[in-house]
């Protein structure tokens, strides 16, 4: 069984490569750019990238009073397949920006949303930048657990122009890195997008990926078993709140109002 799945896994691997060698093609790009955190996503979408483009993928690493941790892992990813990095160390504009903003200095320890949000909305500005300039494609971390539950900053690391983890869920994402030889580390930390000191996934969003990705794919075959009613309403809940942060801004058209008086 675990064989029959390993050449499962590799064969989806194979579609990801040809799906984003595809997209660069069809946007007459030269290549792909993508944010590199350390976590497991992001060392995935890396090492397709790589395979995709070989020679015109870059990863920008853009630590926000990032955990050093984080950035050892990234280095080690990007040692170990040979990716081209840049480093945009964004900390010192992040606390201007805020200091603008609220007239006090800027805290990695205080639970603040809006300040949080501040971190992945300046690196969707730095990413686009390099994108724009090089005529790369901008490539997103986001899986489709995250994306169902609105876990994203939109116009943040919602923003990009490719999803190639979309349709994978955080479980099937963990699989994939395995086959492709993502550092165990890696796989096996605890998922955090480091938005404050402390900050998990699981602990924000409050329920664990195992958990959620049972919901997801319960819903996706129209039966839920062996999962408390109050999870399920908590993931159905939050999966309709989040519609808005899935789609396009939402615009003004007259006809919608004809006949209304």
């Amino acid at each position: 069984m675990q064989a029959k799945q390993d050449i499962d896994l590799r064969e989806l691997t194979g579609k990801l490569v040809d799906w984003l060698k595809a997209m660069v093609k069809e946007a007459g790009a030269r290549g792909l750019v993508f944010g590199m955190s350390g976590g497991l996503d992001s060392s995935v979408v890396a090492v397709l990238c790589k395979r995709a483009v070989p020679e015109d993928s870059l990863g920008l690493l853009m630590p926000c009073y990032t955990n050093p941790l984080e950035l050892k892992h990234v280095w080690k990813v990007a040692e170990d397949f040979q990716i081209e990095t840049k480093l945009v160390d964004l900390s010192d504009i992040l606390s201007k920006l805020y200091f603008k903003l609220e007239d006090r200095p800027y805290s990695n320890k205080e639970v603040s949303m809006p300040g949080a949000n501040l971190k992945p909305r300046l690196r969707m500005t730095s990413l686009y930048y390099l994108a724009n300039k090089l005529n790369y494609l901008v490539v997103g971390t986001g899986n489709r657990s995250e994306i169902m539950m609105g876990y994203f900053t939109k116009y943040g690391d919602g923003g990009a122009d490719l999803l190639p983890l979309g349709g994978l869920t955080k479980s099937e994402v963990r699989q994939l890195a395995n086959v492709l030889g993502i550092p165990t580390e890696i796989i096996n930390k605890t998922p955090s997008a480091g938005l404050w000191e402390g900050q998990t996934d699981e602990g924000e969003m409050g329920i664990t990926y195992n958990e959620l990705d049972r919901i997801i794919q319960g819903i996706d075959k129209g039966e839920i078993t062996d999962i408390p009613i109050e999870k399920v309403k908590k993931v159905e809940e939050a999966i309709k709140a989040s519609e808005h942060k899935r789609n396009l801004p939402r615009m003004f058209q007259p006809k919608d109002f004809e006949g209304v008086k």
